[in-house]
């Protein structure tokens, strides 16, 4: 059986070394990159593909909630403590007052933010949960190439000051899109969250550097990095040695091998 450890040719996952740094984050591990692959084989339609991107970004929330939730210290009564008045649990909980905002960048995003949306509610006081909406759209030139993001559509319900913002979209493409968002709250004046968590399943080597390079403390969480289109040289080494001869992207800026615009497939909109 190969090591997926060293099963770099075309994507890095979990236990891949990188020099992309500490803000990206790959949690590839065999199931999750198995239910993954299945969500991108060309005969996986609906109701499928809904239920396994539910279930790869389950998975993706609880990888992301153990790293960024801050937690505390706490004495927690359980049903013995009735019998036993000394005794109750002390340990480690999350601190459940911490705020968040998700962020559903529609289309694609609709399922993840509500699944982070509802887990989040779980996890700390609903009080301090909330969702906002923008409609980002590609924009493209005429030969098909993205040559930006616009959002057409935002409902904000309020500063992101102190909060942790995450946003959870499939695909990690370009980039452009989540830093238009991140842009927008800057120009409403919104404030400085006090964290910023990008939450995908497949990202790229132009995503992770367009990232960064624009907002370089925004923490990546991702199944798999594509880089399909990288140089063979760039492929026979660690993700990220050598950056500038890796690419996942083809000239439409989708990702290779990718999972086809899952927009499309979600949503059963083909337009």
């Amino acid at each position: 059986m190969r090591d997926i450890a060293h099963n770099t040719r075309v994507t890095a996952s979990a236990g891949t070394p990188h020099a992309y740094g500490p803000n990206l984050h790959l949690h590839g591990t065999p199931l999750a990159l198995s239910m993954l692959a299945r969500l991108g084989h060309p005969d996986t339609h609906q109701p499928e593909v809904g239920r396994l991107a539910g279930r790869l970004f389950e998975f993706l929330f609880t990888e992301v909630a153990n790293t960024v939730l801050p937690v505390e210290t706490a004495r927690i009564p359980t049903r013995m403590t009735a019998k036993h008045p000394d005794e109750a649990y002390e340990g480690i909980v999350v601190d459940r007052t911490q705020r968040v905002v998700v962020v559903d960048v529609a289309r694609a995003g609709i399922l993840s933010a509500q699944l982070f949306y509802d887990r989040f509610n779980e996890a700390l006081e609903p009080a301090g949960v909330r969702q906002d909406h923008m409609f980002v759209s590609r924009v493209t030139g005429k030969d098909g190439e993205v040559t930006g993001a616009s959002i057409t559509a935002a409902k904000i319900g309020g500063p992101v000051e102190g909060a942790i913002l995450v946003i959870p979209d499939p695909m990690g493409a370009t980039g452009g899109s989540l830093c238009h968002v991140l842009d927008h709250y800057k120009a409403i004046g919104a404030g400085t969250p006090a964290r910023i968590v990008f939450v995908h399943l497949v990202v790229t080597p132009e995503y992770v550097r367009r990232v960064h390079g624009a907002f370089p403390d925004v923490v990546i969480h991702a199944i798999r990095l594509d880089r399909g289109f990288s140089s063979p040289a760039a492929l026979e080494q660690p993700p990220g040695t050598l950056a500038g001869e890796e690419r996942g992207l083809d000239e439409h800026q989708y990702i290779v091998p990718g999972a086809g615009g899952l927009g499309e497939v979600l949503n059963n909109s083909w337009v």
